[in-house]
């Protein structure tokens, strides 16, 4: 079978290599053999790839966190699941097929197709972890989304509008905002026309936001702190334009709180999360509440330009390779 692997450090378009390697083995016990389909590629992708993520990956290595597919096989005292059945997962990546514990998989809602199932996990769970766990989300806040056209940032609206929440969407350019628009939130500001928007999303919020998620980092979260309500919480999600230094006098100022979402680690701590917020996410998925906002999906021999394309800031919504 095939799999994209990595194994020298750098920029993914030099470095990724689509080999031949062996067959996916018989399932073990309580395994399943998953048929990758979709395959949903993240920011962290790009930085394993250079070697600049906190954990740098062991050579050769697979890019893509999250996947769906069909299983092929079962492994024995497997009781949840069915050959045929259409599943997404954690890990999987740009390889054909993977063997996984049926705990690891969830079933796909027959509405959801696979490129947008494959887009799911990573983006829903660490926006679901930040929205409702980090920040006890409340019907009727404000909730400001910069990186709004993004992965990440169109979760954030999506979940963000199913708690009740008024949504003000930070985006640049006129195809971005409008897929924040349609998203659903409720005002949006192309940061490309008004460069000084720290006034209108005050306007819009009377006065500050009650929530702000934030994964584009640099001077945006500057801007973002000048948007804080009192008793506000200011998320860190990520840092694609840098890290911040925040001045303390001003968050002490404005009694806000600036609060860390680290999803993948909050996993290590509490394993059964994970399938408590997957199970949420399904269920608006189920109901159309959740509907992943996709770029156009790459073919499986154009992943490493896919990775690449992300990278340069080229895509909007999340970026997912088929592979089946």
């Amino acid at each position: 079978m095939r799999a994209w692997q990595l194994h020298e450090l750098g920029d993914p378009i030099k470095k990724l290599e689509l080999c031949e390697i062996p067959d996916a083995p018989e399932p073990d016990a309580g395994q399943v053999t998953v048929s990758i389909e979709a395959v949903g590629i993240s920011f962290p992708d790009v930085l394993q790839c250079r070697g600049e993520y906190q954990i740098k990956p062991s050579l050769p290595w697979t890019p893509g966190g999250e996947s769906s597919g069909t299983v092929s096989a079962i492994g024995q005292n497997v009781t949840s699941l069915e050959i045929g059945d259409k599943v997404m997962m954690l890990g999987g990546g740009l390889i054909e097929q993977v063997n996984v514990n049926e705990m690891g998989l969830w079933k796909i809602p027959e509405k959801v197709p696979m490129e947008k199932a494959a887009a799911i996990p990573v983006n829903y769970g660490t926006t679901w972890f930040a929205l409702h766990d980090r920040a006890q989300i409340s019907a009727g806040e404000t909730l400001l989304v910069t990186g709004a056209a993004g992965g990440t940032g169109s979760a954030a609206i999506q979940l963000g509008k199913a708690a009740g929440a008024k949504v003000i969407a930070i985006a640049g350019g006129e195809e971005k905002a409008s897929q924040a628009k349609l998203l659903g939130a409720d005002h949006v500001i192309d940061h490309q026309i008004n460069t000084e928007w720290v006034d209108e999303v005050r306007d819009q919020s009377g006065g500050g936001v009650d929530i702000a998620y934030d994964p584009v980092g640099g001077e945006t979260t500057h801007n973002v702190r000048r948007c804080m309500a009192w008793d506000g919480r200011l998320l860190i999600i990520g840092f694609v334009a840098g890290i911040p230094d925040l001045p303390a006098n001003h968050i002490l100022l404005k009694n806000y709180s600036v609060v860390g979402v680290h999803w993948g680690a909050s996993l290590g701590r509490n394993p059964q999360s994970l399938h408590n917020q997957m199970k949420s996410v399904l269920q608006l998925a189920g109901s159309g509440e959740v509907d992943p906002l996709i770029f156009p999906p790459y073919e499986y021999q154009n992943g490493a330009q896919a990775i690449q394309d992300l990278a340069d800031r080229k895509t909007w919504g999340k970026v997912v390779v088929r592979v089946g």
